[in-house]
């Protein structure tokens, strides 16, 4: 499948057409989204469609979630000329943290951290992660940014599936993802159409 080509109607999400299909099995997430943010235009749309629904509000700080969403998150934050916060998994950061406990979408217990010097009482924090599956590691940075005092602004990633931790998340909190409503069924359940594109049949991800 050609990376490089764009679209002359640039509707939202699509970009989503160059995620990746996973080609290493169960021990490893369904997909690979860092396809996208190896083109520029891609990268640039799924920022901006991620944004729009924030366009009004005041954000102060702009945080990342451990690993890919710091890409995200980074340009995000470029884009807002907001700071950028890296919340990391645990034993990472050499200052002083505060930690929270989750279960990852592998249902492995991980643990999250944060520095404790970032954020005060009533700074607007705009959370941005690559993906949410189960909303276990998103629920953990919102524990972490609510304890220290922080309001969160909203919650950004390019998937939020309607798992019961998705769910959970978008009920409580102003959301944003790129995913169409009309897609929503094949992000649920894994299998894009358009994994046929790179040679794999849908559900052979």
């Amino acid at each position: 499948m050609d990376l490089w080509p764009v679209p002359a109607s640039r509707e939202k999400g699509w970009y989503l057409a160059l995620l990746a299909p996973s080609v290493k099995g169960p021990g490893y997430p369904w997909l690979d989204p860092s396809r996208l943010y190896c083109h520029r235009q891609a990268l640039r749309d799924c920022t901006a469609d991620l944004l729009q629904p924030f366009c009004e509000d005041p954000i102060d700080l702009v945080a990342g979630i451990d690993a890919m969403g710091f890409i995200l998150g980074a340009a995000i934050a470029n884009t807002l000329q907001k700071g950028f916060l890296a919340i990391r998994k645990a034993g990472h950061l050499c200052v002083e943290t505060c930690t929270q406990p989750y279960t990852d979408y592998s249902a492995r217990q991980k643990l999250l951290e944060m520095r404790t010097d970032a954020i005060q009482p009533g700074l607007r924090v705009l959370l941005v992660d690559q993906w949410i599956e189960t909303g276990g590691t998103m629920r953990a940075a919102i524990q972490l940014v609510e304890q220290q005092g922080g309001v969160i602004a909203g919650v950004a990633a390019i998937c939020i599936e309607d798992s019961e931790g998705g769910k959970w998340i978008q009920e409580r909190y102003k959301c944003s993802q790129c995913v169409p409503q009309h897609l929503m069924p094949q992000f649920n359940r894994h299998q894009l159409e358009s994994f046929q594109a790179f040679g794999a049949a849908p559900g052979q991800a």
